[in-house]
């Protein structure tokens, strides 16, 4: 099958002790070993489809979890329903095979761990009459040791266990509140979480009109949440009282579909004023407010099921469904499946986006990793559901939902990507705005560490503990749980890297426990291409020291998609990659990179990234073209948009601990170029075009950043601090100019470029780079690196003070005394200190398996 050598990951990992041998001269000299070829494989367009195109999964398909969802393209389905077949057996005999009910939506899951070996899957479509058509084409997968396992039990579990009681939104408290009332006054958020109850019970809103509108209902919805968590802490009638005065005045003004249908997000927040209240006041509601409330549920209901049914498991994420949407579905089914005039509509609605949960969630079923797709400051937006949904699910089904692999892994990847007292290293929309970690990022932190156990989680939370009390979201859960404690100690043997292979990311720290010491640095290259809250930024890197930035994006987050978000902050100018003639990356998942090799030890840290595919296509998704219009932005190379002839752009990164970082890219195009090597500060660059040398200051932090650039074509360096758009037609000092450095190299179809970053505190002086042909000589480091385009590429650093060395190339290598030889050509491989040993790595590139398939 051709997946075997891709499920396990294209990874080569050899961890080797080397041992001293007795030399024997009488003995004939052995064989040496020869390194063999890495397996011959093409990165086969391994992005992510935004609207699935064929079924999921088959055999060159990536399997992230058993078991797998199944999935069929919406487009597929056309009959009134599906019926899956899952077999061990090809000629799917009965005996060997599980046959699904027939159902509305495009997924199926099995809800059972799936042995090892090959499976089969076929689905059929069924008329309305009930007829069945023909079966599809059978499609197989494979499933093996490696994959994770997490199984859900079937939505006829979960529904047999569902409350009956109300309030019921927060029945997973149900058990703990009674004990948690005796000794919440003594909590230190206490008072602050009643404060904002009785800030609500201070507003009048018998005079406000209609509740329904955007502006109000917004807030709205918060100010019933906090009515709704005062009283389960205090059983206080008065937030009884105020509950029901609110829902009066929102029951009279009836809403129409006009206005309810204006905007999702209107919808669910209309949603979740009357959720709360109906939840709250059920023994005070008379028969006539409990229907009109009922009413307006089930009409957001039955709207929003049928655009739901048959998208949401096929499109990659849609935010705002994630974000809160969905959330919200769920909990107006949890208030509606037992009232009788909707039951049996309710049911199959809850059956859904229960289904949609198992398949999809937490993080689009497509990674595992802990970390955000969408990038670090969305993250925030999804806390509320990715906190609720798991602890709901888990209470009722009686199985621990936060044992999905994803769950497992988020408090370590955020501990990385979001140091304490400091900028976070990550990407995608927002993420320049907050200094340090924001209150819902940390309040996640502490739920992962009572819920898990993590205690990466456990230590960030500890090292914010002001910002964990500010956080509103799950102040009610630390105030109930206030006896679960949890490790807040960084572990000792923490690494100096982590990598989010699913997503893309690496995130690299010299002093991850000292924010005062530390070097860290992002690099995203990733098969969720562009689009959403990503931008196009494949092969891009953050830099901070000391918490600052050193080196990052540019551009402000005011509007999704107005012109300077469109061409200074989405576009690929305003990242710290690369320009082809001036063209960066299209507004696609179709513009997507990966990440080739990451490992690290004690000394040195590195990663790879192929970029090589981000670069061939113009912006297809019908949401940003929309976009470019509106704005009036024609997809010209003027513009910077463009199918470029790249063919090849790997970029290599080193971090030298403590504070250097190597870069080393291999650049090629079908035909001549203009390459357009880009980086971004905060302050102004001082730039030595003779010694290609940049420098900038932090004098808030007091440190330095001096960056040596070398290529041996001719190369001119340039800098403004000009948007091509402003964020404001009018200059305004909220939003000051940045700086913009181009490295420009002319009219060569392949080059090389060697960047060698130094950041030096208190404006200590930098230690001299020597060049002798390709070795660079930077204090006890020396780097070699093949210049010359013409050669194969090569990276080999080593330091006098250690014998760790990183090699990328070919050929046997002298580690530790004793010569070592390649397992493949063409490897990555690195002998350095791990855990108080020194130990050698190879790996060879990890290829993505993709999740879509080309007929």
């Amino acid at each position: 099958m051709k997946n075997t050598v891709r499920d396990s990951c294209f990874i080569a990992s050899i961890f080797v002790l080397l041992s001293v041998g007795n030399a024997c001269s009488d003995e004939p000299a052995p064989t040496l070993p020869t390194a063999e070829e890495p397996p011959a494989v093409e990165l086969q367009e391994a992005y992510h489809d935004k609207i699935r195109e064929n079924p999921y999964p088959k055999a060159d398909n990536k399997i992230y979890l058993n078991p797998c969802p199944l999935i069929v393209p919406q487009q597929m389905k056309t009959g009134k329903l599906l019926q899956f077949a899952l077999s061990t057996r090809q000629d799917f005999a009965e005996s060997h095979t599980t046959l699904s009910e027939a159902v509305e939506w495009c997924m199926y899951n099995p809800h059972k761990i799936l042995e090892n070996g090959v499976w089969y899957w076929r689905f059929r479509n069924i008329d309305a009459s009930g007829s069945a058509g023909e079966w599809s084409d059978a499609y197989q997968f494979e499933i093996t040791d490696d994959i994770p396992r997490f199984v859900t039990p079937p939505f006829t579990t979960f529904y047999n266990n569902l409350p009956h009681n109300h309030p019921r939104l927060k029945c997973y408290f149900d058990n703990e509140l009674p004990e948690a009332r005796q000794r919440a006054s003594s909590h230190p958020e206490y008072n602050a979480m009643l404060g904002r109850a009785r800030t609500a019970l201070r507003k009048e809103y018998t005079t406000m009109g209609d509740l329904h509108v955007w502006d109000i209902s917004s807030t709205l919805c918060n100010e019933m949440m906090y009515l709704h968590d005062a009283w389960l802490l205090t059983l206080d009638e008065q937030y009884l009282t105020k509950a029901h005065e609110i829902i009066t005045q929102l029951l009279a003004y009836p809403v129409s579909d006009q206005l309810l249908f204006s905007d999702n997000f209107l919808a669910t927040n209309v949603g979740r004023c009357y959720l709360k209240g109906y939840d709250l006041l059920m023994g005070r509601l008379n028969q006539q407010e409990k229907a009109a409330i009922e009413d307006v549920m089930i009409r957001i209901m039955r709207k929003y099921y049928k655009v739901h049914c048959g998208s949401k498991e096929n499109h990659i994420f849609d935010n705002h469904f994630w974000q809160q949407n969905m959330r919200v579905f769920f909990q107006i089914a949890l208030m509606l499946y037992d009232k009788t005039e909707y039951k049996d509509e309710i049911r199959l609605m809850m059956e859904f986006y229960y289904e949609l949960w198992t398949a999809r969630a937490p993080a689009s079923g497509f990674n595992r990793d802990g970390a955000w797709q969408n990038g670090i400051s969305y993250y925030g937006t999804n806390i509320q559901t990715l906190h609720y949904m798991p602890m709901l699910l888990s209470y009722i089904c009686k199985v621990d939902f936060m044992k999905h692999p994803w769950y497992q892994n988020a408090g370590k990847a955020l501990a990385y990507t979001w140091q304490p007292e400091s900028k976070n290293i990550g990407f995608g929309d927002g993420n320049e705005k907050l200094e340090s970690p924001g209150r819902v990022q940390i309040g996640f932190a502490d739920f992962l560490a009572r819920e898990t156990g993590d205690p990466y989680a456990g230590w960030l939370a500890a090292q914010s503990s002001k910002a964990l009390h500010d956080d509103i979201l799950m102040r009610l859960y630390r105030i109930v749980r206030d006896k679960t404690t949890y490790n807040t100690t960084l572990p000792e043997n923490a690494p100096k890297f982590t990598w989010h292979q699913d997503i893309g990311e690496v995130m690299m720290h010299s002093d991850l426990g000292n924010t005062k010491k530390n070097l860290a640095l992002g690099f995203r290259s990733s098969i969720f291409g562009s689009g959403s809250h990503t931008v196009s930024n494949q092969n891009a890197f953050q830099l901070i020291y000391k918490g600052a930035d050193v080196y990052r994006s540019t551009g402000y987050y005011l509007n999704f998609e107005d012109a300077h978000n469109l061409m200074s902050y989405r576009h690929s100018r305003a990242h710290n990659t690369i320009l082809v003639n001036g063209i960066g990356q299209p507004f696609t998942t179709k513009g997507y990179g990966n990440i080739n090799c990451a490992m690290g030890g004690q000394h040195i840290t590195y990663c790879s990234g192929d970029a090589s595919h981000a670069y061939a296509s113009l912006t297809d998704d019908p949401m940003w073209i929309k976009s470019l219009e509106k704005a009036g932005i024609e997809q010209t190379p003027e513009n910077g948009f463009g199918i470029t002839p790249l063919t090849k752009y790997y970029r290599h990164i080193a971090m030298l601990h403590p504070d250097i970082v190597v870069i080393y890219d291999e650049l090629e195009a079908s035909e001549a170029v203009q390459w357009n090597w880009l980086l971004h500060s905060p302050t102004q660059f001082i730039i030595d075009n003779n010694n290609r040398k940049l420098t900038t200051t932090n004098n808030n932090k007091a440190f330095s950043a001096v960056t040596r650039l070398y290529c041996n074509d001719n190369m001119h360096l340039t800098q403004t601090d000009l948007f091509v758009v402003p964020p404001k037609p009018v200059y305004d000092p909220q939003y000051p100019n940045q700086w913009h450095m181009t490295a420009n190299v002319e009219g060569c179809d392949k080059t090389r470029i060697l960047a060698i970053i130094q950041v030096i505190p208190d404006n200590a002086p930098t230690q001299e780079i020597s060049r002798n042909g390709n070795v660079f000589h930077c204090g006890s480091w020396s780097i070699r690196a093949e210049m010359d385009a013409s050669n194969p590429p090569e990276l080999y650093i080593s330091s006098t003070e250690t014998p760790t060395v990183l090699s990328y190339g070919s050929g046997h290598l002298i580690l530790g005394g004793e010569e070592y030889y390649r397992k493949y050509t063409r490897s990555y491989v690195l002998y350095d200190e791990q855990n108080g040993k020194y130990e050698t790595t190879e790996m060879i590139n990890y290829v993505p398996g993709s999740t879509r398939t080309l007929p």
